[in-house]
């Protein structure tokens, strides 16, 4: 039946690091019926992180060979499946719910679609990502409101990552898209989020990213800052493909801190908000900024709750008179990101206590 269907699916999804947890309600059976077709599912459902040819999956799944091939690439075309090219014949690997095929739907989210994430977020509490660790995300200070003088290393550095690229292109913002569709939206910018690809013309042909400049990718970050949004990559040093600029009024990771109270949702930068009593003058400007209530003025001088600060730097790089700074913080109190993706994944599953065997 395919509620089994979408049930084992949902299980498969579960083991990964990223995790799906289920629900007492089941409305992300619901929400994966809304992706995946009962054949679509059946396969992912056989699926693993490591991409295969198709007959290896179809041989897990008991289904044609040639009839798997067909459904998969059809699946990539619609953004629910990793995939590389390997001799004479594609390669196809599951992909994650967050962040993985949510953020791949752009092109297919409608109010159904966005009301079914939104009750899945809110009866699972963030949807398996803010609870555990290390982090999905991590935030990545903007780099005008860090001293001269102070250190900065190339993964912390969101224009690094993208001078390092050789393509890139934007899309809209899926969570301030889905929030719109609910009619929760914020006056923030939408066409923001960033990706980027080590080979050129990436996103020339692509149905959901605008191909853009270097020098235009720049100015989008930049221009992001100001607006005060944060910056936000994945919680590894090497090998990153995106930037999102967020908000916690509409990015489901954000809302894992600023919502759900969870601090686990994303990893704080390396920084935090320091101030010069002196030069404050007390104009609150800067809990204007604040995404995270980490900012008061209680006696005409800024007072930072270091627990609060994410290291954004959002409100340091407007500050009308200097007075606010990002500082390193104490050695050990963040920890340090994992090496890559693949590390990640090998840290998290530890921390959710299961095994990756079956789905590596």
């Amino acid at each position: 039946m395919p509620e089994e269907i979408y049930r084992r699916l949902a299980q498969r999804l579960d083991a990964l690091p990223n995790g799906f947890p289920a629900t007492e309600s089941g409305v992300e059976l619901q929400l994966l019926a809304k992706l995946f077709t009962p054949e679509e599912a059946a396969l992912a459902a056989s699926m693993r992180l490591t991409r295969e040819p198709a007959e290896a999956i179809a041989a897990r799944a008991g289904v044609d060979a040639r009839t798997a091939y067909r459904t998969l690439k059809g699946m990539v075309r619609k953004g629910l499946l990793r995939f590389q090219r390997g001799d004479g014949t594609l390669l196809f690997g599951l992909m994650p719910f967050v962040v993985g095929f949510y953020e791949e739907s752009l092109a297919r989210m409608d109010e159904e679609l966005a009301a079914l994430f939104e009750a899945y977020l809110q009866e699972s509490r963030g949807a398996g990502i803010a609870d555990h660790e290390p982090a999905l995300q991590r935030v990545l200070p903007v780099e005008a409101s860090i001293p001269f003088e102070l250190e900065i290393f190339p993964h912390e550095r969101a224009s690094r990552l993208l001078e390092n690229a050789k393509a890139w292109g934007v899309r809209d913002c899926i969570c301030r898209v889905q929030q719109q569709l609910i009619g929760e939206g914020c006056d923030y910018p939408v066409e923001n989020c960033l990706v980027f690809a080590p080979v050129e013309g990436a996103f020339d042909h692509s149905e959901v990213e605008r191909a853009i400049s270097k020098e235009e990718a720049l100015r989008i970050l930049h221009q992001a800052a100001e607006a005060g949004l944060i910056h936000s990559t994945g919680n590894y040093v090497s090998r990153h493909y995106y930037i999102c600029n967020c908000c916690t009024c509409c990015c489901a990771i954000m809302r894992g801190v600023a919502e759900f109270g969870m601090p686990t949702a994303v990893a704080k930068a390396d920084f935090r908000a320091a101030v010069d009593v002196e030069l404050c003058i007390g104009c609150g400007d800067c809990t204007d900024r604040c995404q995270f209530d980490a900012l008061s003025v209680p006696d005409a001088v800024c007072v930072v709750d270091d627990g609060r600060c994410v290291g954004c730097g959002v409100c340091a790089a407007t500050c009308p008179t200097g007075a606010l700074r990002m500082e390193r913080r104490p050695e050990g109190e963040v920890p340090a990101p994992p090496a890559d993706i693949k590390a990640w994944g090998q840290r998290r599953a530890e921390a959710r206590g299961i095994p990756l065997s079956e789905v590596l």
